[in-house]
């Protein structure tokens, strides 16, 4: 009985590795099988043949294979009526092979080549879709994202009624978010570098100094705030200017301390009455007690 189980289990165990075994041999039979027949298009100069070949390849998501063949076709195929679809096909293959500054490039071709043709539409949202994926993130140049949002708007004039509008407005409204942040990191570091007087000369008073920098500070967002009016970073701006404002206001010489006074008090009824449940409020009511302290006690001393 112990002889035969363990005979049973051999023979299950021999017949485990046998099925493993063929599989790997199967698995580099089609591999050698399919190397064989790719270098067998890429060696043909039957061009139909390699055209289909390469619509089989892009069709099933093999885009290196299909990108290479492509690429070759391109001028081959330049007059026939194939030369439009091998063009945009190509921008596809780079595109799904996330090389999207070289898909940028093959959709920017085509619709340059072909501005009526069947893929217009679809090249030109690609071209944006691609700037789109390849901008940076805020702390660096943001050329990158000003013409991402270029090609998009371009698509939105010149197809105002396409099924993609939605996802076009909604990536210039993250690109335009990213332009938002650069600027909020420029007008935060104006704040912060407030105190700092090295970048002013010896004839400067400190406190001109300091109010330079918030000055910028309050500057930058201002102009930020109109050029992206929707931003997600609002209300940041917002509370970084009445900030800036009223430390303005307290290092303020004496000749400008009662006007830089008033402005401060202002900027803050403006930020209550915009956000009146936001999570500066305490903030903002201990700078509105100190300036109302500051400018009582000026008016007393006079």
């Amino acid at each position: 009985m112990l002889n035969s189980l363990n005979i049973r289990k051999f023979a299950r165990y021999f017949e485990s590795v046998m099925k493993k075994y063929i599989g790997i041999c199967f698995g580099l039979l089609w591999m050698l099988t399919s190397c064989n027949t790719y270098n067998k298009i890429l060696k043909s100069t039957d061009y139909e043949y390699k055209y289909e070949a390469a619509k089989e390849y892009y069709m099933s998501g093999k885009y290196s294979k299909a990108a290479v063949i492509l690429d070759e076709l391109i001028s081959i195929m330049k007059g026939t009526d194939k030369a439009e679809e091998t063009l945009f096909m190509v921008g596809m293959c780079y595109y799904g092979m996330e090389d999207y500054e070289t898909a940028s490039h093959y959709f920017t071709t085509y619709y340059n080549n072909y501005p009526r043709g069947v893929y217009a539409e679809e090249a030109r949202y690609y071209t944006g879709k691609t700037l789109y994926m390849s901008v940076p993130e805020p702390r660096l140049d943001q050329t990158a994202t000003v013409k991402a949002i270029k090609e998009l708007q371009l698509f939105l004039e010149y197809y105002p009624q396409s099924k993609k509008n939605e996802i076009v407005h909604n990536m210039l409204y993250d690109l335009q978010n990213n332009l938002a942040q650069k600027e909020y990191e420029t007008a935060k570091l104006y704040y912060n570098l407030g105190p700092y007087t090295g970048n002013f000369n010896f004839s400067s008073t400190s406190a001109q100094a300091n109010a330079n920098n918030y000055e910028s500070c309050v500057i930058t967002a201002q102009n930020a705030l109109k050029d992206y009016p929707y931003c997600l970073q609002r209300e940041e701006f917002a509370i970084l200017i009445l900030r800036a404002k009223y430390q303005m206001a307290m290092q303020s010489v004496d000749e400008k301390k009662h006007e830089r006074m008033r402005d401060a008090q202002d900027e803050y009824y403006a930020f209550k009455n915009d956000y009146p449940e936001s999570e500066y409020m305490e903030e903002a009511d201990q700078m509105l007690k100190k300036i109302n302290k500051e400018s009582n006690g000026n008016v007393d001393e006079e």
